[in-house]
């Protein structure tokens, strides 16, 4: 079995297509589909199940997926580790980060990084829509060497998270409503009121349905919405009220009330267990560490 087969194999299971997969490769679609045969020859099963729509792991392709993923890390690993022999750190470092990010500096860390190691290749990716709990499943999947992310208390088994930076969140009331005249706001006030969040995954939409889910109360979320400054504008405009990172709305504070018990936004740095780390990943994780010293809070796996 050769790396090349198990590197096309993850890409035609990520893109769910030969075509893009082919595209994604550099390679002729004809080449990419002969990898593949090669491949289910060797193994004695069929990976994908091939239709007029696309392709579709199948069960033993599923089972193959994170693998073949730990296999091709092993790989780097051992190249970047003779590389690093050698005198020069060398590699990708795929690296997730959420929307908004400002309340560790991001950028003076890849700045800092990039000058000191200047063959490592650093690749950040935003999330989606899914926000940080997409993020922590790529990690754990093999698809990021680690994430910036707000996991506020619990996260997937599987994953090493150190929080690295927390604040409380705020909370902005449209205008002229009788909530905003107050300086503290108990949450039981908010009991039942319309409020603009975030999509599910980010990490201010958990924090906030756990404090609810847990004070025993309930709110009625008007409009999703995965853009920060669209959530300040939506509540202007009076469809409810949002729950805010103060870091998020820098400028803006005296928009914004407390909330006692208020959610609590967490940023952490998350890794996988099972995935091995580069040399170049470790020397940046490392940085991380150096930078900011792990916060003393307390975060629970999930159960399985």
């Amino acid at each position: 079995m050769e790396l090349r087969h198990l590197e096309h194999f993850l890409a035609v299971a990520d893109e769910g297509s030969f075509t893009r997969a082919a595209a994604r490769l550099y390679l002729v679609q004809s080449a990419l589909s002969v990898s593949i045969r090669s491949l289910e020859r060797e193994l004695g099963v069929r990976l994908f199940d091939r239709n007029t729509h696309g392709v579709a792991l199948t069960d033993t392709g599923q089972a193959l997926v994170p693998e073949a993923r730990r296999t091709l890390a092993a790989a780097d690993a051992a190249r970047d580790a003779v590389a690093a022999a050698q005198g020069g750190l060398r590699g990708t470092v795929r690296i997730g980060i959420m929307h908004s990010l400002s309340l560790i500096n991001l950028a003076g860390l890849l700045t800092d990084f990039h000058r000191e190691r200047p063959e490592v290749h650093l690749l950040p990716h935003a999330a989606a829509q899914g926000g940080s709990s997409e993020l922590s499943k790529d990690v754990a999947d093999g698809r990021l060497d680690l994430a910036f992310a707000a996991l506020p208390d619990r996260y997937p088994r599987g994953l090493t998270v150190r929080a690295l930076a927390a604040e409380q969140m705020l909370l902005a009331c449209p205008p002229g409503d009788p909530l905003a005249k107050r300086r503290v706001i108990e949450l039981h006030q908010l009991d039942g009121k319309r409020f603009v969040d975030f999509p599910p995954g980010w990490g201010t939409r958990i924090a906030a349905d756990r404090l609810f889910l847990a004070a025993g109360l309930q709110r009625e979320i008007s409009v999703e919405v995965a853009d920060i400054p669209n959530v300040l504008d939506l509540v202007n405009a009076g469809f409810g009220y949002a729950f805010l990172s103060p870091s998020m709305v820098a400028g803006k504070e005296g928009q914004l009330r407390r909330v006692r018990p208020s959610p609590e936004f967490v940023v952490s740095m998350i890794t996988s267990e099972a995935q091995p780390l580069s040399a170049a990943a470790r020397a940046f994780v490392e940085l991380v560490g150096h930078r900011y010293p792990t916060l003393h809070k307390e975060l629970d796996p999930l159960g399985p």
